[in-house]
């Protein structure tokens, strides 16, 4: 039967089926092999005879080590294949050359020049595999002075700046419990950068060498805040469950009944008006008198920065907020965030998430039969709903060498199914040329993915609100720490490289202006709440049958359907219903959750994900389709393995600080200076005795053994703590390195922005701004070899574009660009 050609009728294939990936990875890569699969790729995991790595990487079914029940490996490994070869063996050499001669993408994660030792770096392949996209993960790249540095979870996230953002102020800074979160940024960023390095070979029939850091990767989720040193603003630091925002202390958790939520008790215009609406709620319930209901929210950081409202009226009102939160349950204030609009949201643990009423509405989890499990576990599902090429997970993890036998037998020749390159065109082609993006995304979540996409030569047309401010104008960092519209660093480097556009899409005249947009493009990306584009007429039917050749990527907090859909809100909402609040923070303390919008940072990789999967689809069949893209269900991924620690052994993944189920020590001590830190995590025994020799301590055959460490994890804490205390970091950290010892001071966001990894990899990028001097912008955060990306060089200021827009790639004519002006379609 012929598939359907109604506007979001899926087809079969997906949008990467007929390409072959060759996976090296282990844990530190795994998630880029399988996204790729997820969207129809056949993914073959190149295993060495003894098995992945990641395989040992627990938690386990029934918590004993067995490669076989690594619960991280079901996590991460689903969709793909496994053949186990011995590359020391001539023969299995031979299976891999088979392998190789029809092979799109190689993925690996070791340490810089491992693969090249063996024949199989990228220098090793391009000449006989001209077309082979080689993606190499590693934790600070392949160049630079910490290229080849021993790096783990903690100490990337020390490195990154993300780990100092996090935490209590009276405590070290912590991580996110659980699940390794450094490598999972590094495998999202590598498979954004395969698929970026895909449509270049489409252009130019030429591969390249991808090359993502794990420190840069992670780097996104501190919201450039590096910057603030670039531009002359404050860097952030830690304030458990909330920030500390121009001197002002905002409170962003309270506790419920049965546990915790988030509340972005906020000021300003855009998110004012929600506080307002909060406080009346509370005010209706006998917790606060009218007048304290009815202050100026949307002024009261001015009124609290100028003295008019003392510091301890504002406690007051949190401490007002307070009773009110403990007096109703999660669900019961969630109720009422959705009955009146409220930004509320609960704090999920893992049963919250695999009982909730939203994901089972939207039928997210996937179910899949696993070894010695009585029942089939869930999984979390697609991370974006693709209308005409869905995902489907069509196998779970592959045990080892599962797949050995059928591959041997395969034959070599590229399948006839892989697209193939349109020309040859020479030169200094740019992945994404010619590809045309009507943006109506806002905050960070949004403009994050576009911004990719300009990088590598998309035209985009950013279009604002002129009566609406984009809530990423009012973030920090600010040049000279002064607010203006034009003034923040973050909504620059979200932005640079577009078309900067206003329209007034509540005037007819700036809704014609959108549908000629509409037929222009090729991409149209939109984070409003899921009815507002139906409500303005732009409902995808409508879209579609103005271009059908038109990509759409809706993306908002919870997706377009369900009982959450009109649920509206902020990262840090988002952050704490999808899990990562609950597990971040200390054991004997509330959950600090990690620092800012951390689910955005995540989601935002995906949306370009998506946006360029479907290209890749509209390249095979000329089609367009519509992308639901719930950022929180995007998000949940990266807990994936405590979902099903939390089935399998019925315990509930909550916070442990820095503490690890395998290594120790294992944590985050002080040296000598103020809030000055290092992340030390011991791997193995080797390490332990580098660890020993660097430190002078006898490390005696009490604690040879890591299992022995482990249990006397607390008295290694409080032995390292001392001593370290006395050192000066740089050396510490420079001696340890030298010894093999994973260990990374706790960067600040100064520190970060003088890091000379971060220089070495042109991470920051300095522009002019028109109103005098410069800024500062953060560049890629993966390098490609061949088309690299080219930010762009403009400040990104509000409507700068409007007449080149209408004028250059709409044709208007003076007259009628004259006429929008006069009806107000321009603001």
């Amino acid at each position: 039967m012929a598939p359907s050609t109604e506007p979001g009728a899926p087809t079969a294939a997906g949008m990467l089926h007929g390409y072959r990936v060759l996976d090296f990875t282990d844990e530190r890569g795994l998630l880029a092999g399988q996204i790729l699969a997820d969207l129809g790729a056949d993914v073959i995991h190149v295993e060495p005879p003894a098995g992945s790595r990641a395989r040992r990487l627990g938690p386990f079914a029934g918590d004993a080590e067995d490669p076989e029940r690594s619960l991280f490996w079901w996590a991460y490994a689903r969709n793909q294949r496994s053949i186990a070869l011995d590359l020391d063996a001539a023969e299995d050499r031979s299976v891999l050359a088979r392998l190789l001669a029809g092979a799109d993408f190689l993925i690996e994660s070791e340490a810089p020049g491992v693969m090249e030792a063996r024949g199989l770096g990228y220098a090793s392949l391009r000449r006989d595999h001209p077309g082979l996209i080689y993606v190499s993960i590693s934790p600070f790249g392949q160049s630079g002075p910490r290229a080849g540095h021993p790096a783990t979870d903690l100490t990337l996230a020390a490195a990154s700046g993300f780990l100092f953002m996090t935490g209590d102020e009276d405590r070290p800074p912590v991580r996110v419990s659980c699940v390794e979160q450094a490598h999972l940024f590094a495998g999202v960023e590598a498979a954004l950068g395969a698929l970026v390095a895909s449509q270049y070979r489409l252009r130019t029939g030429r591969g390249q060498w991808v090359d993502a850091s794990a420190q840069q990767a992670f780097n996104a989720a501190t919201q450039s805040d590096a910057l603030s040193a670039l531009v002359g603003d404050r860097y952030t630091t830690r304030c458990a469950g909330g920030l500390v925002y121009g001197g002002i202390r905002l409170r962003l958790l309270y506790p419920a009944k049965d546990g915790f939520v988030s509340i972005a008790l906020l000021f300003g215009a855009t998110i004012g008006p929600a506080t307002a609406r909060l406080m009346q709620a509370i005010h209706e319930r006998g917790f606060c008198d009218a007048s304290t209901a009815r202050k100026d929210w949307i002024g009261y950081a001015e009124l609290l920065a100028s003295g008019a409202e003392p510091p301890e009226e504002f406690e007051r009102v949190k401490q007002i907020v307070e009773r009110f939160t403990r007096s109703l349950t999660k669900g019961e204030l969630l109720a009422l965030a959705l009955e009146r609009s409220l930004l509320i949201a609960p704090v999920s643990t893992v049963d919250d998430l695999l009982a909730s009423p939203q994901l089972a509405a939207r039928a997210y989890f996937r179910d899949h039969e696993a070894p010695g499990v009585a029942r089939p576990l869930r999984y979390p599902g697609a991370f974006a709903r693709f209308g005409r090429s869905p995902i489907a997970y069509a196998r779970p993890a592959p045990r080892l060498d599962e797949h050995g036998r059928e591959l041997r037998r395969e034959p070599a020749a590229a399948r006839a199914d892989a697209p193939r390159p349109r020309g040859r065109a020479r030169g200094a082609a740019r992945p994404l040329e010619g590809i045309k993006v009507v943006d109506l995304m806002w905050a960070v979540a949004g403009p994050t993915a576009t911004r990719v996409l300009a990088d590598y030569g998309a035209t985009v047309v950013r279009v604002e609100s002129p009566t609406r401010i984009d809530a990423s104008r009012t973030l920090r960092p600010f040049r000279g720490g002064r607010a203006s519209a034009e003034g923040s660093a973050l909504f620059h480097t979200l932005n640079v490289g577009k078309w900067m556009m206003t329209l007034d899409l509540a005037c007819e005249a700036g809704r014609a202006v959108l549908w000629d947009l509409v037929r222009w493009a090729d991409v149209l990306t939109e984070s409003f709440s899921p009815q507002v584009m139906a409500r303005l007429g732009f409902g995808y039917e409508a879209l579609a049958e103005a271009n059908p050749r038109l990509v759409v990527l809706s993306t908002s907090l919870m997706g377009k359907t369900g009982p959450l859909r009109t649920f509206a809100g902020y990262g840090n909402m988002a952050s704490a219903w999808s899990g990562f609040y609950e597990v971040t923070g200390w054991p004997d303390r509330d959950p600090t959750g990690p620092w800012g919008a951390y689910t955005d940072f995540i989601a935002a990789r995906y949306n370009a994900i998506a946006v360029l999967a479907a290209l890749e689809h509209r390249e095979r069949t000329g089609e367009g389709q519509h992308v639901d893209l719930s950022q929180a269900e995007a998000s949940i991924h990266f807990l994936a393995p405590a979902l099903l620690e939390c089935q399998v052994h019925g315990r509930t993944p909550t916070r442990t600080g820095n503490r690890d189920p395998r290594m120790a020590p294992h944590g985050v001590y002080p040296v000598r200076g103020r809030d000055r830190w290092i992340a030390v995590a011991v791997e193995d025994d080797a390490q332990w005795r580098a660890l020993c020799a660097v430190l002078g301590w006898d490390a005696g055959p009490d604690l040879d053994a890591a299992a022995a460490r482990r249990a006397h994890a607390a008295e290694l804490d409080e032995r390292l703590r001392a001593h370290t205390a006395g050192w000066s970091g740089p050396e510490l950290e420079a001696r340890l390195v030298a010894a093999g010892v994973p260990a990374a001071l706790v960067l600040n966001g100064a520190d970060v922005a003088r890091d000379p990894q971060l220089a070495a990899r042109g991470h920051f990028l300095e522009i002019p701004h028109p109103e005098g001097g410069a800024t500062a912008i953060e560049g890629p955060r993966v390098l490609l070899s061949e088309s690299p990306a080219t930010p762009g060089r403009e400040v990104p200021t509000l409507g700068r574009d409007n007449e080149r827009v209408l004028r250059e790639m709409l044709g208007y004519d003076e007259a009628r660009t004259t006429e929008l002006v006069i009806a107000g379609a321009l603001g």
